[in-house]
């Protein structure tokens, strides 16, 4: 019993990682370090990079600080 309580918290959060938004920031990740080892990145997809990862964790940083603050009313 024990062990599938310890592995609840993991599995719940792989199924957050397989939202559409995660999928395409791993996904263009892996693209941008490609084309950085390659030394190929221009600046329309470092511009698009950008604004895809602080949408990103903008995004993130907004949901956890609804979450706190909901827990404290």
């Amino acid at each position: 019993m024990e062990r599938g309580s310890q592995m609840n918290p993991f599995i719940n959060r792989m199924l957050k990682l397989l939202t559409v938004k995660s999928i395409v920031t791993l996904i263009l990740t892996l693209v941008f370090a490609c084309l950085a080892l390659q030394g190929s990145i221009d600046q329309d997809f470092m511009t698009i990079y950008a604004v895809i990862i602080s949408f990103y964790f903008g995004t993130q940083s907004q949901e956890v600080k609804s979450a706190g603050e909901g827990g404290q009313k």
